[in-house]
């Protein structure tokens, strides 16, 4: 551990922080309420206590629980990682017991070894913290149209037909109404992008891409914190599940390259509707598709290589700050 280096590993649940405090290999856990108030005043006390120390903070990536340390964090210099739950899962091995002591323990212990080899995590700025709560609103409002439309088309099998004629009429009513508040929910994000001249710079860019819609774009945004965090190509199609790996061991085990099962679902899924779009758009992504298939190659291959595509063109005009030229001449 480096001299004057102060780590501090947070176990975050909805109502607590449990901290370990590891300083030249001494530990001491503290256990804090989970709002940003209490977590400024923690953190402000740790700094006079140690000054001359720099902070090291570590914390589980837990959804909106861990908002209140982001905003309670900002202005303050340290060395910020939020980490997926599942590589601290993954580099702890073979352990025994479970509390949110021990894991705020085992978290501290984790960076202490490992951040030399991790990337900082960036705090997101209140605009994208905002976008990506609308984002899920929008998502659960139209997982819930989804349960309704269904049963909704199944009452045709119903032999009562004036059951069948309520539960329709009922079923179609609280559709509307969720469609009436998915339509409130993208006029707040179209409006945040309006009023932040960065965003909306991104998001003209985002959508220059041929086969590249709003929904997308408004994800792409959030997933890589206005690609501050995530900017190249390559990385970005990995977290996004999209990158064919290799899966072979000695002479005897072999299995063809396949895309990682480790990958944000949401995103890959937003993907693979923008490539079947696409194909369907005369343009050069339509003309790979035809070229590809009339070749003997496996639709779904060539499916995710356009969704390779499509990353790396999303990625090429934020980093050349240019809007996506498309190309219609057909060779």
């Amino acid at each position: 551990m480096k001299e004057k280096e102060i780590i501090l590993g947070i176990d975050v649940s909805k109502a607590s922080l449990d901290i370990c405090i590891l300083i030249n290999n001494q530990t001491e856990l503290r256990r804090i309420k989970n709002n940003t108030k209490t977590i400024k005043s923690f953190i402000s006390k740790v700094l006079k206590q140690n000054q001359g120390f720099r902070i090291v903070v570590c914390m589980e990536n837990t959804g909106y629980y861990y908002w209140p340390c982001l905003e309670a964090f900002e202005g303050i210099e340290m060395d910020l990682f939020v980490v997926n739950p599942l590589h601290l899962k993954n580099s702890m091995g073979l352990v025994r017991g479970k509390t949110d002591s021990i894991d705020a323990t085992r978290i501290a212990k984790f960076i202490l070894l490992h951040k030399e080899n991790l990337k900082q995590t960036l705090i997101p700025r209140k605009q994208i913290r905002v976008m990506q709560a609308l984002l899920a609103q929008r998502n659960r409002l139209v997982e819930t149209k989804k349960k309704f439309s269904v049963p909704t088309a199944e009452l045709v099998f119903i032999a009562d037909k004036e059951l069948s004629k309520k539960v329709e009429q009922s079923s179609k009513k609280i559709i509307k109404q969720i469609e009436t508040q998915i339509i409130a929910v993208e006029a707040q994000l179209n409006e945040l992008i309006a009023n932040d001249e960065d965003l909306k710079q991104q998001y003209q860019f985002i959508t220059s891409v041929q086969g590249v819609g709003k929904v997308l774009a408004w994800t792409m945004l959030v997933k890589t914190n206005e690609f501050k965090s995530i900017n190249n190509p390559r990385k970005l199609a990995c977290y996004a599940g999209v990158v064919p790996f290799e899966f072979k061991s000695g002479t005897s085990i072999y299995k063809r390259p396949r895309v990682s099962f480790m990958a944000d679902k949401t995103l890959k899924k937003l993907l693979h509707l923008s490539a079947l779009r696409v194909i369907q758009l005369k343009g050069e992504l339509q003309t790979y598709y035809q070229r590809k298939v009339s070749e003997g190659k496996n639709k779904m291959l060539v499916l995710n290589a356009i969704r390779n595509k499509l990353v790396a063109r999303i990625c090429s005009t934020i980093n050349n700050k240019k809007m996506y030229e498309i190309n219609l001449h057909l060779s």
